[in-house]
Parts: structure tokens; C-alpha cells; sequence
């Protein structure tokens, strides 16, 4: 007998967008939060680098510079009147999440400490302005437990290690969810008045990322096999600095504190490609010029990686090259100790992971699959929407990496993230439970958990060939080398056939714990099924695109081309394939102008 519970409003995810939609919710509505981790496991704890605010702590700043940086670092696919929102609501949100208690660096005077980062710059000067807020480098690991300890206090409802396998959709109504509970694997319906989805990224559609084994596309899977697009998902940011081979982040937090990127002739390569910007250029452009230095034989020892240099006497004579200087105007000079009390994580990763020591010697990094700029189309106050007329789906709603506002376009500035989640997690749960408290309960289907049950069954007893970790590793290998930092048609019309292949053997794969408890084995079968569809919608969406424009570069289209594609692409899940639509990009204040560095 499947259980059913009632709820106002279900949320599905619990990292900061989750949470920040559950503390707002709760206001207002009777809330539940679903999540597949215990919620401070969530992959918002990896955010190292800092969450951007034009707070003018330390010099002179202001949210329509912000807004501008991150049109810009959009190449001009952000749609404004989202991006103007965002960057409005970035300073008093800030200011709350302090008041809550989240331990924010401080200056000597007291005030929210701000560092650098890539794309954020003083509009008047062009030089790097002070705007991501910062807690060391475990800023998202800080939000995480903040906004967790605020959501116990208000008394939300928690059901942890609950797999969300589908969205149950009656009438065109968003009506609640059906999902597994782990620890018995017995199915549970959760009806609800309004549904919020903030399951995160799918980074594990690549080989080398810096996501979590849990960011597998679950929430723009089940929402695209319930007739929702999913926008722009032909981008897909690669961060420049993962560790070499692991993918493991190395925060834009590093370069923010004066370190720089190093080829194996030792030189400080960037100044080439974005002489102003130079190693804070926005993450696009540096990713592309770390793939051309390896490429022409730059890399260290002709290796497929470079070195990122923190150790103080670079930074000090870099700082003294580039004319930085403290706020209060003396020159930038730092010691060990200053790096790494502001870098400790960072630090310690290194030397857990590569034996290497950041304070004595250089970084090993490369690439790494990081950020989903598409998703899940959303209005600005986040109700999904269906078409390119942005019809809303009533009861629906998406906040955070899983969703497509779009505030990022087609590359994201670094800081943005964190912001995204806590602007838009705030506005989906006052939203939903706004909707809510105005709604009836949409009547259940009879048997909604139905299609689940009969799925699980086919995976847990079926005896085909193919293995999981096969399948996956074929993904994975196929969309890093043929959809990653460079493109092209040939590589591309590889991507998207190898794909139809996995997703035709996946359904003669093999499960082999048969069992109910704790059944990872199938719920890893079952994620596959949401990276394959994930993938097979990114490469044929990047497939069509025959342009450049931020994180997606081909050979064969070098420039941006306005005239013919300056639209987001909406990607529909259809039996016989993938169904492309576009909709056209909301500009308010600022035309299309080519992005210098």
C-alpha cells in the first residue's frame, strides 16, 4: 500500500535554492522538503569562491554595474529584466542571510569583506571591483547550514533520502510528486498545491567535473517527461580550474587573491588573451585559453594541464606588475599565513588529494564540467513555464542551477550561483506559497505511482547485458571530448548518435541487487536514465546552434551571430527524438556589443 501525505507545498531538493524556498514557504504554507541527501550534504556546500553583492564594503560599487557584468558575461543571452532583479535583490539578501547568522569574512572595520572575482568590474574603470561576499572558502558550506538551522527553527518538514522519481502532473496542474524512500524502497505520493523543483545541475554528464556523484539531472528529467522543455541546455560552463584529472574545484577565489595561470615556459599566459581582465577574465574565455595553450604544446611537460600559482612571491610580484593595491591604497603584499587563512579548504584539498602544498608550490589544474546555465524555463518569479508564448504551468515552479530564468545566458560570472540560488529560492517559495493559499488540492490520478512502480520493476528484474557503470562511462567520455570547452559539427553528430545508441542499451540493462533497502544499484540505473535524456538534449540543442556565444565555442562557427541566433532554444522530449523551439532573449537597457577583456 503506498503512503500518501498532503502537503501545500512540496519542495524537491535541499541544497540553498531548496532551502531558501522551504524558510519562505513555511511562512505561509503547510511545507515539505524532499531530498535525496541529508540537506547539509547538499552539493551548495562544494560553493567555495563567494556569493556577489554590490555592497561597496571595501570601494566603490553598484547593482547596475553588477547588472551590466553579468549581461556582458552572458554574451548578451541573459534575459535583463531577470538579470536587473537579481542583481537589485543581491544587497539586501546578503544582509539577511548575515542577519541570520551566517559568519561572513569581516574587515578591520567590521564590515562584510569582499574579494575579486572573474567578469565583476568597476564600469567607469574597467579594473576588477571587490563584490563576492565571502566565508573563506566554504561559502556555500556556510549557507547551507544557516539557511538548515533557519528552516528546523520555522519547523519544515523534512523527508531525507527520499528519491523524487516522478512529477505528477493532472489536467496540465502540477498536483505533487511520487518518490522512494531509500531506507525501505517502498514508493510515497506527496500531493500537493504547488510543487517547487531545486534538484541542482547534471555535471555527471561529463568525465572530468567538479559535481557531485548526486548531480545527475534528476529534476529537468522528470519535468521533460512530463511535457516541460528544458531551455538552453547547449550550454554548459566549463570552470578553468578543476585539480588535474580529479575535477575537484579550485575556486576563482584563488585568482580573486592574486593567483595566476602559469604555461610550462612559466609564462603568465592570460595577459595574450584578456589583457585588461587577465587571469579574473570571465570563465568562458579563460577555459578557451587554457585549451589553446595545452593544444600548441604549452602545457606543462605537454601535459593536459597548467599551473595555477598562489605562493606569496608570485602573488607579491604580480600585484606589484599589475599596480594592485589594499583598499586603503598601500601595495598588495600577502604572506603564507594570509593565504591560508583565507584559502584553507582549498589548501587542504591539495594536499589531501595531489600531495601538493599551494602555499610552496603550483596547482596541477585543467577544465572541469562545471555549471548548467540551461534548464527548466522560468519566468522571473519562477512558475515554470511550457512554450515559447511563456505559458505557465500552474502549481509549478524552479529555483536554482536546475532552473533557466535566465539570469546567466550563455556563460555565468563566478558569484552568481550562490546568489541565483538565494534570490530565486526566496522568490519560489513566497511565490508557491502565495499560490497556494489561493488553490484547491488538484484530485490524484488513481494509482499515480503506477508508471514508477512498473519502471523500478523492469530495472530490478530485468536480465539484460549492458552494465551501469558502462554505459555511463561511454556518456561521459563521448559528451567531454565532443560537447566540452571546443565544438564542431563532426564531433557534435558523434555525440548525439552515441547517445541514441546508450539510451537503445539501456533498456537491456542489468541491475544486480534485486533487494529494497538501501537499493543504490537501482536508483544509480534509474539516475542514468535522467543523464542520458540530459545529454541527449544538450548535444542535439548544441548541435543546432551554429554559432559561438559564451560556453559553447565550435571551430566550424567561430563568431557570435545576433541576426540568426540571438535566442534561447527550448528542447522538448519526444518519443521519436528531441524537438527544438526558440524564444527571443529580453533585452532592456543593453544591445548586443562584442564582449572585450
Amino acid at each position: 500500500m503506498t503512503q500518501v501525505h498532503q502537503y501545500e507545498v512540496v519542495i524537491v531538493g535541499a541544497g540553498g535554492a531548496g532551502l531558501m524556498a522551504a524558510l519562505y514557504a513555511s511562512m505561509g504554507a503547510k511545507t515539505a522538503v524532499l531530498s535525496k541527501l541529508y540537506p547539509t550534504r547538499s552539493h551548495t556546500g562544494a560553493a567555495q569562491g563567494g556569493v556577489g553583492a554590490a555592497l561597496g564594503s571595501e570601494e566603490e560599487d553598484r547593482p547596475e554595474w553588477h547588472t551590466f557584468d553579468t549581461v556582458k558575461g552572458s554574451d548578451y543571452l541573459g534575459d535583463q529584466d531577470a538579470v536587473e532583479y537579481m542583481c537589485s535583490q543581491a544587497v539586501p539578501i546578503v544582509y539577511e542571510l548575515e542577519h541570520m547568522g551566517l559568519p561572513f569574512n569581516r574587515t578591520p572595520e567590521g564590515r562584510i569583506a569582499q574579494r575579486p572575482f572573474g567578469g565583476h568590474t568597476n564600469n567607469e574603470t574597467g579594473r576588477p571591483v571587490r563584490r563576492a561576499c565571502y566565508a573563506a572558502d566554504r561559502t556555500g558550506h556556510m549557507i547551507l547550514q544557516t539557511l538548515y538551522q533557519q528552516c528546523i527553527k520555522n519547523q519544515v518538514t523534512f523527508f531525507d533520502e527520499f528519491q523524487v522519481l516522478d512529477l505528477i502532473v493532472e489536467n496540465g496542474v502540477a498536483a505533487g510528486v511520487v518518490a522512494a524512500e531509500m531506507a525501505t524502497g517502498e514508493l510515497h505520493v506527496f500531493h500537493a498545491k504547488a510543487v517547487v523543483i531545486a534538484t541542482g545541475g547534471w555535471g555527471r554528464v561529463f568525465e572530468i567535473t567538479s559535481n557531485a556523484l548526486s548531480y545527475t539531472g534528476d529534476g529537468v528529467a522528470i519535468s521533460m517527461r512530463r511535457g516541460v522543455p528544458a531551455e538552453d541546455m547547449e550550454f554548459f560552463q566549463f570552470h578553468p580550474t578543476g585539480i588535474y584529472k580529479l575535477g575537484i574545484l579550485i575556486t576563482e577565489g584563488v585568482r580573486g587573491e592574486g593567483g595566476v595561470l602559469i604555461n610550462d615556459k612559466g609564462e603568465r599566459f592570460m595577459e595574450r588573451y584578456a589583457p585588461t581582465a587577465k587571469d579574473l577574465a570571465s570563465r568562458d574565455v579563460v577555459s578557451r585559453a587554457m585549451y589553446l595553450e595545452m593544444q600548441e604544446g604549452r602545457g606543462i611537460g605537454g601535459q593536459r594541464y597548467l599551473y595555477l600559482d598562489v605562493r606569496p612571491e608570485t602573488v607579491n610580484k604580480y600585484a606589484k606588475v599589475d599596480g594592485r593595491t589594499r583598499p586603503d591604497g598601500s601595495p598588495y603584499v600577502v604572506t603564507a599565513e594570509e593565504i591560508l587563512s583565507k584559502l584553507p579548504d582549498i589548501i587542504d584539498f591539495c594536499r589531501t588529494y595531489i600531495g601538493i602544498d599551494p602555499v610552496k608550490e603550483p596547482m596541477p589544474v585543467q577544465p572541469t564540467a562545471h555549471y548548467a546555465m540551461g534548464g527548466i524555463p522560468t519566468t522571473v518569479h519562477t512558475e515554470v513555464v511550457i512554450d515559447e508564448k511563456n505559458t505557465v504551468m500552474p502549481g509549478l515552479y524552479a529555483a536554482g542551477e536546475v532552473a533557466c530564468v535566465s539570469v546567466h545566458g550563455a556563460n555565468r560570472l563566478g558569484t552568481n550561483s550562490l546568489l541565483d540560488i538565494i534570490v530565486f529560492g526566496k522568490e519560489a517559495g513566497l511565490r508557491a506559497a502565495e499560490y497556494a493559499q489561493g488553490a484547491d488540492f488538484t484530485p490524484l490520478p488513481a494509482e499515480p505511482e503506477a508508471a514508477v512502480r512498473e519502471h523500478l520493476d523492469v530495472l530490478r528484474h530485468g536480465d539484460g547485458t549492458e552494465r551501469v557503470s558502462d554505459l555511463r562511462r561511454e556518456m561521459q567520455v563521448v559528451m567531454f571530448d565532443k560537447v566540452g570547452v571546443f565544438r564542431t559539427e563532426e564531433g557534435m553528430q558523434q555525440a548525439v548518435d552515441k547517445v541514441r545508441e546508450l539510451r537503445e542499451r539501456f533498456h537491456h540493462v542489468r541491475v544486480d541487487d534485486r533487494g529494497r533497502i538501501f537499493n543504490t544499484d537501482l536508483l544509480e540505473a534509474w539516475e542514468l536514465g535522467c543523464l542520458l535524456d540530459v545529454a541527449h538534449v544538450t548535444a542535439v540543442a548544441a548541435l543546432a546552434r551554429k554559432e559561438s556565444r559564451g560556453a559553447h565555442s565550435r571551430d566550424d562557427h567561430p563568431k557570435r551571430d545576433d541576426k540568426n541566433w540571438l535566442k534561447h532554444s527550448l528542447a522538448y522530449l519526444k518519443p521519436e527524438g528531441v524537438e527544438l523551439r526558440y524564444k527571443p532573449v529580453t533585452i532592456t537597457k543593453f544591445q548586443p556589443k562584442e564582449r572585450v577583456y
